[in-house]
């Protein structure tokens, strides 16, 4: 009687994470610190009127403040470097999300065309672009940042289309199969946003003072608040999408759905509406939506720990499970959010 074949290692299936590819990561990463050290060398450091913290506790004071939507005021920063700084802020979460996730993703999809590793590189560029303008106390437009976020509005734009044409091509070309499993159309789209929020910031940041800031004509904070408010729907309908493919088994799932479409309706309404006085729910409400962006990748921890082999077969259970990295794609529109609000109060007019 013959014995069954044992396998000699762990029992798997598709493709796996290897030694190459976390080099790969730790490479792009090592990037995107060299491009913001090579961008902060141009900086001038900026006076610091008060006795500065030691570094422990200064991160975790940025830390606090960026889950709360807070923000440390220096006397010797106008509110327009100030509203920039935030947008950088919000630009850069959002290109770490896409660096991440379109890795995972790309990296699942073999990188079959040469152009899906174009994401990686606009991404790496844009954060450390945004941790550059963070960085930046000074006022005034960027000539390289400004490059930068316009290139990565493009690449979401072009990477719309590329991910329209993988779901066109496929039998049944718009049906429920191919949106379910083809190349998620609203994915780029956030790319597209980090570099429409970091452009924004490049325009509030070059007003001169005393003038009144403004995007196109149009008044900047009202302007933050629209591109807010239109993000937040694409992300929403890209997450419903997904967790109606999952049947919403989890009741937290709703939670994508329900939170963000009354961040966006309140910044639609700072965005058209007449001018208001009191913003106390609006700011609240983004800072849950905030919150709720970094508890989502916690619940995707989760579903990928309930993948067959678990977190011990975690060079594949992280490619098949639910999108660690794509949560927080909430949370740094949420922070846009939050400094279109402050710059309507500190311009009432913007």
């Amino acid at each position: 009687m013959h014995q069954p074949m044992r396998p000699s290692g762990p029992l798997t299936s598709g493709r796996q994470i290897d030694a190459a590819q976390a080099g790969l990561g730790i490479g792009v990463a090592v990037l995107g610190v060299g491009i913001a050290a090579l961008l902060a060398r141009g900086t001038r450091p900026a006076p610091r009127p008060d006795a500065p913290l030691p570094a422990t506790r200064d991160a975790l004071h940025h830390a606090a403040d960026l889950v709360a939507g807070s923000w440390h005021r220096s006397p010797s920063e106008v509110a327009t470097t100030r509203a920039g700084r935030r947008l950088n802020r919000a630009a850069g979460l959002l290109a770490f999300s896409v660096l991440a996730d379109s890795a995972i993703e790309h990296y699942r999809g073999s990188f079959a065309n040469k152009a899906m590793f174009t994401p990686l590189v606009v991404s790496t560029a844009t954060l450390a672009t945004s941790l550059h303008g963070l960085r930046d106390r000074s006022a005034g437009a960027h000539r390289l940042r400004d490059g930068v976020y316009l290139t990565a509005a493009v690449t979401g734009l072009v990477g719309t289309g590329f991910h329209l044409y993988n779901v066109l091509k496929r039998p049944g070309r718009l049906d429920w199969q191919n949106l379910f499993y083809g190349a998620p159309l609203g994915a780029p789209n956030a790319i597209m946003l980090s570099g429409l929020l970091g452009a924004v910031a490049e325009r509030v940041r070059d007003t001169e003072p005393g003038r009144r800031p403004r995007v196109l004509g149009i008044p900047a904070g009202r302007m933050m608040a629209a591109v807010t408010a239109i993000g937040l729907i694409g992300t929403m309908g890209e997450a419903a999408l997904l967790h109606f493919r999952g049947a919403y088994h989890n009741p937290f799932m709703v939670l994508p759905v329900t939170l963000p479409p009354v961040a966006a309706v309140l910044m639609a309404r700072e965005a058209i509406g007449p001018k208001r006085e009191n913003r106390r729910f609006a700011r609240w409400w983004l800072r849950l939506t905030a919150a709720m962006g970094f508890a989502g990748s916690g619940f995707h921890v989760y579903g990928v720990s309930r993948n067959m082999g678990g977190w011990r077969n975690w060079r594949q259970t992280v490619l098949d499970g639910p999108p660690i990295p794509a949560p927080p794609s909430f949370t740094g529109l949420a922070l846009a959010g939050l400094g279109a609000l402050a710059l309507l109060e500190d311009h009432p007019d913007a």
